[in-house]
């Protein structure tokens, strides 16, 4: 049993981490920064439909009648409970739920040129997103208001968030203004008499914090916009009443109150009336009231109007204020870019489908073919690592294809599980075995092909299972001399399980749209290592497979097309893989595959500035891979985060009709992927449940190859844990009857079955085409140590997406 503290992984004992890595860490604490902005953008953007909302007035068996009966100014400070209304012949205008940046200004002009002032009961969400209203307000004469920070319903809220709704108001006065108020105005208030026993304890609570709430006299009903001449008639109080009176500066089309306050004000004032704030006007209350009063009774003093604000609220406002502009810059970032991911979508999606069903329409017209019939021999390479699980079902497969001339070279590359030695005890004559000392993909490519006795290369995984006619079909694409490379169709075998299942649909997707498209630009960027064939020429003119990438199919096919040969995409050559049965596996291959794309992308960067077929590349391929192999997978998480966002914090039918349009297309072009490959429509009962499992772990896939791509890091060419695919019917042949080997002996690589030389021989322990990779050294395996190499279906570095 391991120590305590260790684990077994791979090769020897792991110590166990007691912190995290950096940058999961790192990761960590940038997801929930963005949580929390997020949510805090969601909290100062709640949504609020109005004053005029009507709310059920309860019982006020508990509510003085002084306060029902009394004046809109309600006083509950120092435990008392009074209410004050505006002198004689005198009226305060208020205005609620701005500042905005279209209304709040013309509101002002309106006062200025009619010398009149008001009081603006400010949202402080509002105020925090536009400052310089706020300043304004006050620099002009007129004076703030609390009406809270998110226009909630006060009574459906707990004590701490009201009290946080009026001192997180205050604070943003503050920071925009520099002063202080008094004064408060609940959301969906209205007059005394609408006070009920809920709303009571507000009022006094609010008393309590030292705030005077204010209600109203009359209410102009612009909200319902009637009309100007109606708005003035619903705000003229009886008589020659004083009067607070109810306007609204933001919340929908003003017009009609500005064009009505245009012509009230001097409509009032040729009455006698005059116009001042509240505060202004509460004091000229106290003022005759202190006049009044009895000889040697204490006078009550007056309110300070826009007394200066304390300094830590000052700063306090300023956190405030940064915080909701950071939370609606993000926003309006990630609404940016999800309508740059849905443009791309749907044109991407466009592209697919029209290029796609131009190229399948072309090969399946009668007649079409590539050119004479190809019957030259072929070698087939198998790089092999531990794949004893399924060796001999891959070999078999491969030796006993219906193409009348092939040879398998094996190159173990320094398995530990006996690998050589399975292939050797099938005693098939076509096939050989090479060991080589572990050094990488790359070399063990290098070193088959070195040893191939034929010009028509193909290279297939160790674990894939060719059908008898793969070979044959995959080979005809050379009849055309400008073909250098051709990708055959990978199709996944062990689909039964869930995560194979989606990734089943990612390889038809994948192959049959994509390669498709690819190769109608002339742009194909990898052809699969599971099943690829090439030239011997072409390869020659590339220098073989390179060690330079992870991704080295990718990286031989781009160098090809800067070559000027033809990758070609042939469907009905296929391969059967074991595709990654838990989302742990399938992580670590296709963060390599990713990475490794990433990393030919660079190196081939010089192609953009070339002539000739390398700078078509450079200008039309490294772009499209960059822009929907990179970058569109990268952003693609923005379409989720929408989604949650939509779903808790906007509308959720409109949200739910969004996601579901958005599916509805990615399962018609999936289901179009699969009539091209005559595939069973069933397994596309699984794509919406793709949507919550498989994308995420694939942006984590991109973010993290991204991440390792900046830094420069490396990684080895490791392998899955493989169950072994089942012959499937019809794919594995039964053993060829014995016949003369194709494959003679060669004497200067390491001995296979029946041979055997002295270690004094020149090639003793020399088997490498090409250097091995140093980072190919043995050494304890940690998590970041990854399998086997390849790259995506698609042929880009990310996961396959259509909509």
């Amino acid at each position: 049993m391991p120590a305590r503290g260790r684990r077994t992984r791979g090769r020897g004992p792991v110590r166990r981490r007691l912190l995290p890595r950096p940058r999961v860490l790192l990761g960590t604490l940038l997801l929930v920064v963005f949580v929390a902005v997020l949510v805090v953008q969601a909290y100062v953007n709640a949504e609020f439909k109005g004053d005029h909302v009507e709310t059920e007035v309860g019982d006020n068996v508990t509510v003085p009648a002084e306060i029902l009966n009394g004046g809109p100014v309600i006083n509950t400070t120092g435990g008392q409970e009074s209410t004050s209304r505006m002198p004689p012949k005198t009226i305060a205008l208020t205005f609620d739920d701005g500042p905005d940046p279209v209304w709040t200004p013309r509101v002002l002009d309106v006062l200025k040129e009619n010398d009149a002032h008001g009081t603006f009961f400010v949202v402080g969400s509002e105020v925090a997103r536009h400052p310089d209203l706020a300043k304004r307000v006050t620099d002009n004469g007129n004076e703030l208001g609390l009406h809270t920070f998110t226009h909630p319903n006060l009574q459906l809220l707990a004590p701490w968030r009201r009290t946080l709704e009026l001192s997180q108001t205050q604070v943003a006065i503050a920071r925009a203004t520099g002063v202080h108020t008094n004064l408060a105005r609940f959301p969906y208030s209205s007059k005394n008499a609408a006070i009920d026993d809920e709303n009571w304890k507000l009022i006094k609570n609010a008393g309590r914090q030292g705030y005077l709430v204010v209600v109203n006299d009359t209410d102009s009903q612009d909200w319902q916009r009637p009309g100007v001449e109606q708005i003035i008639k619903n705000a003229t109080p009886a008589g020659e009443s004083s009067a607070v009176i109810l306007f609204h500066d933001a919340g929908g089309d003003r017009q009609q109150t500005v064009d009505a306050l245009r012509k009230f004000i001097p409509m009032m004032k040729a009455r006698g009336y005059q116009f001042t704030t509240v505060t202004e006007g509460l004091n000229r209350t106290i003022e005759q009231s202190n006049t009044a009063a009895a000889a040697g009774a204490k006078p009550v003093p007056k309110l300070p109007e826009n007394p200066d604000a304390a300094g830590s609220d000052v700063w306090r406002g300023s956190a405030v204020i940064w915080t909701v502009r950071l939370a609606d810059g993000l926003v309006w970032a990630i609404a940016i870019l999800f309508l740059i991911v849905g443009a791309l979508t749907i044109g991407r999606t466009a592209l697919l489908l029209l290029l796609a069903t131009r190229h399948t329409r072309q090969r399946r017209k009668p007649g079409w073919s590539w050119g004479p019939p190809v019957t030259e021999p072929v070698s087939v390479i198998v790089p092999a690592y531990n794949e004893k699980e399924g060796i001999e079902a891959a070999v078999q497969s491969l030796a006993g294809g219906d193409y009348p001339h092939i040879e398998v070279v094996v190159v173990d590359d320094g398995s530990t599980d006996g690998t050589a030695s399975l292939v050797e005890q099938m005693r098939l004559p076509n096939v050989r075995v090479v060991r080589v000392p572990n050094g990488g993909k790359s070399n063990a490519l290098n070193t088959g092909i070195a040893l191939a006795r034929h010009d028509l290369i193909v290279t297939v995984d160790g674990d894939t299972i060719f059908e008898p006619d793969s070979i044959r079909n995959l080979v005809q694409p050379f009849a055309d001399p400008s073909v250098g490379a051709i990708a055959g169709n990978v199709k996944v075998g062990n689909r039964e399980k869930m995560v194979a299942a989606w990734q089943h649909i990612e390889y038809v997707i994948g192959f049959n749209l994509d390669r498709r498209l690819y190769e109608v630009l002339g742009i194909m960027p990898t052809v699969p290592g599971a099943i690829g064939a090439f030239r011997r020429e072409a390869l020659a003119q590339v220098g073989g497979i390179s060690d330079e990438t992870l991704a080295e199919d990718t990286d031989v096919t781009m160098a090809m097309l800067r070559q000027g040969w033809r990758v070609v995409y042939t469907e009905d050559a296929k391969a059967w893989t074991e595709a990654p049965a838990t989302l742990e596996q399938l992580y670590r291959q296709r963060y390599r595959w990713s990475y490794g794309t990433m990393q030919a992308m660079w190196k081939h960067r010089r192609a953009l500035f070339d002539k000739g077929p390398s700078g078509r590349f450079g200008r039309i391929g490294l772009p499209f891979l960059a822009l929907f192999g990179v970058a569109l997978p990268m952003l693609a998480p923005v379409v989720d985060i929408m989604l949650l966002y939509g779903l808790v914090f906007w509308e959720l039918e409109e949200t739910m009709v969004a996601w579901l349009g958005m599916l509805a297309l990615q399962l018609f072009t999936a289901a179009v992927a699969f009539r091209f490959d005559k595939e069973s429509l069933k397994p596309l009962w699984r794509l919406p449940l793709q949507q919550f499992a498989y994308r995420q772990l694939m942006y984590l896939v991109l973010m993290q190859s991204a991440t390792t791509a900046m830094t420069g890091g490396r990684l080895r060419w490791h392998k899955l844990h493989r169950a072994g695919l089942g012959a499937r019917a019809g794919t594995v042949p039964p053993p060829p009857p014995p016949m003369t080997a194709v494959a003679p002996v060669v004497d200067t690589w390491p001995s296979t079955l029946g041979q055997s030389r002295p270690e004094t021989h020149p090639a003793a322990g020399r088997a490498v085409a090409r250097p091995a990779v140093p980072a190919q050294a043995t050494r304890d395996l940690g998590p970041e140590d990854l399998p086997s190499a390849g790259s995506p279906p698609g042929g880009g570095s990310g996961p396959v997406y259509t909509g």
